[in-house]
């Protein structure tokens, strides 16, 4: 199968307030990586149609090396599904840990009015005929998921009042509403000027992990992100508005919300934004001691 290794020294530049490596740098490095796998099998350029839940198991510091292994699983007609496996490496002890497995969707795109059929990934090993078959199972689950999140939605509106909430102390989550405004500029965007998925995370994750910050009154830690599917492109030019907001709180960690919504100059003036994404991000927080922060109960 096509695959590849990215190599990174965690920076300082990449390292938040408590000396580890950012979730944003990271999650741009996971896109890259896997986009140069898939663009390897295609032969022809792709883009980021979604991320399975992202979940975040250990902590890079600086000094440190990510390692990013990537591999194209399997090819559908005009997709593909690409394993991230991301390590940390401790440059004096040798020692390595898992940070995170994740699978990506991308999408081929063809050149003028060309059509694109993948030719089909070539099995080497058990591994490779595992991947191969579960990919076929993992796609369902995606393509399950928009049916399941409408059916949940409904379900809940049936609900009635969403203002009631019984906790006396709970805080209103209108407090954690976040909105941030980026440009995308050329550096934001792969060869053909569509805005690089990587970099659309990596800036919901720092609008998110504001919002949280305003229940916990501490640096935020992000440990998964859930549900993140791209509806629709970006290009340079355009201006991309983040929302976030927190949607509830389970004891020791946070759901945050972002909603991303993107304009060029004709519908910015008109407002009329395209969405062109959204995701579900969960944080906890810790004490100078380590210890896991309480989140308050809020109310929506």
């Amino acid at each position: 199968p096509m695959a590849g290794c990215m190599c990174q020294a965690v920076l300082p530049a990449h390292a938040g307030p408590r000396g580890e490596l950012g979730a944003g740098p990271l999650l741009r490095w996971m896109d890259a990586a896997a986009c140069l796998a898939a663009e390897k099998h295609a032969g022809v350029s792709c883009v980021t149609a979604s991320m399975d839940d992202i979940q975040f198991e250990e902590a890079a510091r600086v000094g440190q090396i990510i390692a990013i292994r990537t591999k194209v699983n399997r090819a559908f007609k005009t997709s593909m599904e690409v394993g991230i496996k991301v390590t940390v490496q401790d440059v004096l002890t040798n020692a390595e840990k898992i940070v995170s497995v994740a699978y990506a969707t991308y999408v081929a795109k063809p050149v003028g009015a060309g059509q694109v059929e993948l030719k089909p990934v070539q099995l080497l090993s058990a591994e490779d005929h595992l991947e191969h078959s579960l990919a076929i199972e993992r796609r369902r689950i995606r393509l399950g998921y928009v049916q399941v999140f409408q059916k949940l939605m409904q379900e809940s509106n049936k609900e009635g009042d969403f203002n009631t909430c019984e906790e006396r102390d709970a805080v209103s989550t209108e407090h954690t509403h976040v909105q941030s405004t980026e440009l995308v500029l050329p550096p934001h965007a792969n060869h053909h000027g569509n805005t690089f998925g990587g970099q659309i995370m990596a800036w919901m994750q720092t609008v998110a992990s504001i919002s949280a910050s305003r229940l916990c009154h501490s640096h935020p830690i992000l440990k998964s992100v859930n549900m993140f599917k791209f509806w629709g492109p970006s290009f340079v030019g355009d201006r991309l508005i983040f929302n976030a907001i927190v949607n509830n709180t389970f004891h020791n960690s946070v759901e945050v919300g972002v909603r991303v919504e993107a304009y060029n100059c004709e519908e910015w003036i008109k407002d009329q934004p395209r969405h062109i994404n959204s995701a579900f991000l969960i944080f906890n927080a810790v004490n100078d001691k380590g210890e896991l922060l309480t989140f308050p109960k809020v109310k929506p």
